[in-house]
């Protein structure tokens, strides 16, 4: 009888465990895209499902926003806009809003141009590229990291070439950028989290740039027009260490701004094969390159996936919560 209870139980169990599935399936959240696209008139910042659909946008102003970078919680995102009206000259600052596009707010108030802002693992920081005039007055660009609210602001590099893009790896313990020193073109370097041990990546004479680390941190993927006669940029990978370096697009159009999919199988980027940029998504292997997710006869560019599914166990959102559920059961599994 005991055999036959139990027996009963598991069969009820599996019977369940097939109903409720495909609801629970259907029910999880959906990998987003959020990019920068001037649809509209000028450029905003617009969100949609990883396969294209769901289209929304975030932003509605007069002015250019762009650069979108989620938190790792993906309860807000952090960009560039040109609407700080009050900053000399109308230079651009970082934002940050809510995911649904709300609860707008300016965390840079400086008399400098801020963009490019790249949110920590952990959801505590944001580091960003300045016009870093505020202490050499020199004008060079620089890297600068600041806590969410603005706060305790603090600069990463001081060489006398720029510094700008960076992108911070999934451990948090270090920041690739984009630079000109040591008589290079532009180039791929690395530092740690503070600063120190800068190093470089790539070295060829020409332009490797916009860094993006892939999930696991063994990777980078950047843009690079060493092609050389065609002048024209392609999506690269390398290894973190600098290490085996393989062009993954072959066009004769400009790809470009790379950004790497939570699950590490596939990459977003930009690309004008088409006429005009638009966000297309490959493997990461290059394999199957012609899955545009977008399609107007404007600009579409800068994308930034986000993946609840992939969410990081120390991520910190504003509830203080540690993960979502479907995050939490993903990492499990």
């Amino acid at each position: 009888m005991h055999r036959r209870y139990n027996l009963a139980h598991l069969i009820l169990a599996i019977v369940i465990a097939l109903v409720l599935t495909p609801l629970m399936v259907s029910a999880a959240p959906q990998a987003q895209i959020a990019f920068s696209s001037e649809r509209d008139g000028n450029f905003e910042i617009y969100v949609m499902d990883a396969d294209g659909k769901n289209l929304r946008r975030l932003t509605t102003n007069g002015h250019d926003d762009w650069d979108p970078s989620w938190s790792p919680d993906g309860q807000r995102i952090a960009f560039t806009s040109s609407e700080a009206r009050n900053v000399v000259g109308g230079r651009p600052q970082i934002y940050v809003m809510d995911a649904d596009g709300k609860n707008l707010r300016r965390v840079s108030k400086n008399p400098f141009a801020e963009w490019e802002p790249s949110w920590s693992p952990d959801g505590k920081h944001i580091a960003f590229t300045s016009t870093a005039g505020r202490s050499t007055a020199d004008g060079h660009w620089r890297i600068y990291v600041m806590d969410t609210d603005g706060k305790n602001l603090r600069r990463l590099t001081n060489d006398a070439v720029d510094d700008w893009s960076p992108s911070w790896s999934p451990d948090g313990q270090r920041i690739a950028f984009n630079s000109r020193r040591d008589g290079f073109g532009l180039g791929i370097y690395v530092m740690d989290a503070d600063g120190k041990n800068q190093q470089r990546l790539t070295e060829n004479p020409h332009d490797d740039w916009s860094p993006s680390w892939s999930p696991d941190g063994d990777r980078i993927v950047f843009m690079s027009e060493r092609k050389g006669h065609l002048k024209n940029y392609e999506i690269y990978v390398m290894d973190a260490d600098g290490g085996n370096q393989r062009r993954l697009t072959n066009s004769h159009h400009w790809e470009w701004y790379p950004s790497w999919s939570p699950d590490g199988k596939r990459i977003a980027f930009s690309s004008k094969k088409d006429g005009n940029r638009e966000i297309y998504v490959m493997n990461a292997d290059g394999a199957r390159q012609v899955r545009r997710r977008t399609k107007n006869i404007h600009e579409d560019t800068d994308p930034a996936w986000f993946d609840p599914a992939f969410i990081p166990a120390f991520a910190v959102s504003p509830a203080g919560k540690k993960f979502t559920m479907w995050g939490w059961l993903k990492q499990v599994d």
